[in-house]
């Protein structure tokens, strides 16, 4: 997290509000979700009552088929009712698993575009600067750490941040102009959301 007040705060406005982002399109998602879900009522409605009757025939079948000698005969209507019955009922357990895998699809590809995002634009951003803030934070506290501090300025700074440090930056640099130094690692530790090196007062 960036030591400096103004970054700090800025850092964690934006990712509570990417979290928030991310949060608004997986309650979306979920609406969807339920909302393609009722989709499926009717295919429960016809499993139920195709189950129902199906039962009922299979039932009144069984018991016709008791009566002696027409018994066989008079069953056989009603078995094979209670077979359409079973096909109605598959039809409408299939209808609900079409719509089931419907909703899972939908739901997924509205939160496609926004989890990409986070993943691949917010994310990465994110790991760079940890990773290159860990860097300056631990030149700052070595020997050497502003000189060092300072080339990455010369790297990652905008021109016209490092020309207001010095005409030529760069020869400033090299000959060593601790003032020079001092302002480009100041620029590099600035720009990542870093407190400054501080150096003690120079002896009177």
């Amino acid at each position: 997290m960036p030591t400096r007040p103004p970054r700090r705060t800025r850092q964690i406005l934006i990712d509570l509000a990417t979290l928030a982002w991310l949060v608004v399109w997986i309650w979306l998602a979920d609406k969807l979700y339920n909302l393609v879900e009722k989709l499926a009522v009717p295919g429960q409605k016809m499993a139920s009552a195709g189950d129902g009757l199906a039962g009922n025939l299979s039932d009144a079948g069984g018991k016709v088929d008791n009566i002696p000698g027409v018994g066989g005969a008079l069953a056989s209507p009603f078995n094979k009712a209670a077979n359409s019955a079973k096909s109605l009922a598959d039809a409408g357990r299939e209808q609900q698993s079409i719509v089931h895998d419907m909703a899972w699809v939908l739901a997924l590809l509205l939160l496609l575009v926004p989890v990409a995002v986070v993943l691949f634009v917010w994310l990465p951003s994110r790991l760079r600067w940890i990773l290159r803030a860990s860097a300056a934070s631990k030149l700052r506290a070595g020997q050497g750490g502003a000189d060092l501090l300072a080339l990455r300025a010369l790297a990652n700074q905008p021109l016209r941040k490092l020309t207001k440090v010095d005409v030529d930056p760069v020869a400033a640099w090299r000959r060593g102009d601790q003032t020079t130094v001092d302002e480009l690692a100041r620029l590099e530790l600035k720009g990542l959301g870093l407190r400054p090196i501080r150096r003690p007062p120079a002896a009177k």
